[in-house]
């Protein structure tokens, strides 16, 4: 069995990240969607608020499951037996980052890294952003999946 992880801290999960995970079952059996704990960040919803939401959108999908975890990412492909990280990629400078970070992973634990590119009409869309226009009262309801 495939089984990629999709990691992030997505706070708050975007349609542009549901959009990968959707295509990202096109090629992997499984996908465990990975929250990262970041104290460093001051985030909009909790840790178990970002899970919850993130399941209902998934509720109908049995190949996709999500976890809280935190520490390294390489530790979570361990502890769920997946071989693969799912990214997704929207402009130069999250390529150039992701491919150090892939080839660290490959160097520290052989797991290799699927980037899948944004689709154009989901491009602006970040979770930083959201936050932001959040931040000013802008209804965000527009970038989240319907099932949030």
């Amino acid at each position: 069995m495939n089984t990629a992880i999709f990691p992030g801290t997505f706070d708050p999960f975007t349609i542009g990240h549901e959009n990968i995970v959707r295509r990202g079952l096109a090629i992997f059996d499984k996908i465990v969607i990975g929250i990262g704990r970041n104290a460093a960040k001051k985030a909009l919803y909790s840790a178990e608020q970002r899970k919850e939401a993130i399941e209902q959108v998934f509720h109908d999908q049995s190949r996709v499951s999500v976890v809280v975890y935190e520490g390294l990412t390489i530790e979570l492909a361990k502890q769920v037996g997946a071989r693969f990280i799912l990214r997704g990629v929207r402009t130069m400078a999250d390529f150039e980052y992701e491919q150090q970070m892939a080839a660290a992973n490959r160097q520290l634990a052989d797991i290799e890294t699927v980037l899948l590119f944004t689709e154009p009409q989901l491009a602006h869309i970040s979770s930083s952003l959201l936050r932001d226009l959040h931040s000013h009262n802008y209804d965000i309801s527009a970038f989240l999946p319907s099932g949030n």
